[in-house]
């Protein structure tokens, strides 16, 4: 071999993750889609979506489904190959990337809205705060949409042998212009958003503390849990990526440990979808509106039930 030739060294297999990951992909979708559609369900019916606090939660709500629903498709995907073709590919990697994006943006958003209302309190009246907010929530999908279309579109199957499939980003990896639009991606979308949000909830809090509304007090950390949640759980796995882009370890055991710990922040940041109804069970109120919705339902089967009397494989609407 040549002086100036690399040797690409080719690791054995370590410790696979892939079956733990997709069981667990399953749990965190069944988890998420339960919790996320009880907290809309609560808010349709017992609050005030005019409230700007309420608009931003259901609308993280709706981006943690669509991130969620994407799960089984990942799961099933690592204990087998791809199968649902190219179109699936395309799609469920855009709505992957829709959900995470619309997370961010979101959360975003409120914060900036916590901010005018406690520290700068500009609004000059609730109707344009609401306005501002519905069009806050309306960017935050459109930019989400727009973001995720280069995703799907690089998103593709490739078939390796009879009964093996991938569904990857078509892109060498390693190319320069992969990597700049990567760390762009992150730079806009992960660290700004945090710089702002750290920035904003440190006024907050400075505000805060010489506030004596309770109201305000609880409303503010309500939102500061949302975020503080959101960013321990994406975090690592953005950290992470980030070294693996930058590092490359030729030792096989440095390569394995950096996949596992990969794997494990995957598993944290993908459970962020089913975080956010778990901390409304803390609120005194949310459980209230949870135990009448679960009244609400019971009461609704047995008036179906009463509508009907049954004699052996016959019913008639009148008893």
């Amino acid at each position: 071999l040549g002086g100036d030739e690399e040797v690409e060294i080719i690791c054995a297999g370590g410790f696979d993750l892939g079956y733990i990951s997709a069981v667990f992909f399953f749990l965190i979708f069944i988890l998420s889609v339960t919790g996320n559609v009880l907290l809309l369900c609560i808010l349709v019916r017992y609050e005030n979506l005019k409230k700007v606090t309420n608009m931003f939660v259901l609308n993280l709500a709706c981006s943690d489904l669509v991130f969620a629903l994407t799960l089984p498709f990942w799961g099933y995907y690592l204990q087998s190959s791809w199968v649902f073709g190219d179109f699936a590919c395309a799609f469920v990697t855009a709505a992957y990337f829709v959900g995470l994006y619309s997370s961010v943006i979101l959360l975003t958003a409120m914060t900036v809205d916590r901010f005018i209302t406690v520290v700068l309190q500009k609004w000059p009246s609730s109707v344009k705060r609401q306005r501002c907010a519905m069009g806050a929530c309306a960017a935050a999908w459109a930019i989400s949409i727009i973001a995720s279309v280069s995703d799907a579109v690089n998103a593709k199957v490739e078939y390796y042998g009879n009964d093996s499939a991938t569904c990857e980003d078509s892109h060498n990896p390693e190319s320069t212009a992969v990597k700049m639009g990567y760390y762009l991606q992150i730079a806009l979308l992960f660290f700004l958003p945090f710089a702002i949000i750290v920035f904003c909830y440190s006024a907050i809090l400075k505000t805060v503390v010489h506030e004596s509304t309770r109201k305000k007090h609880r409303t503010v950390v309500v939102v500061l849990c949302i975020v503080v949640v959101f960013f321990i759980c994406w975090g690592p796995y953005h950290i992470i990526m980030l070294i693996l882009s930058l590092y490359n370890p030729k030792d096989c055991h440095k390569k394995d440990k950096l996949i596992i710990i990969h794997d494990i922040f995957c598993l944290l940041a993908y459970s962020h979808c089913c975080m956010n109804p778990m901390l409304y069970t803390l609120s005194q109120k949310f459980r209230i509106h949870l135990v009448n919705l679960f009244h609400f339902i019971v009461v609704m089967k047995e008036g179906w039930a009463l509508k009907f009397c049954c004699v052996g494989r016959f019913c008639s609407p009148k008893c």
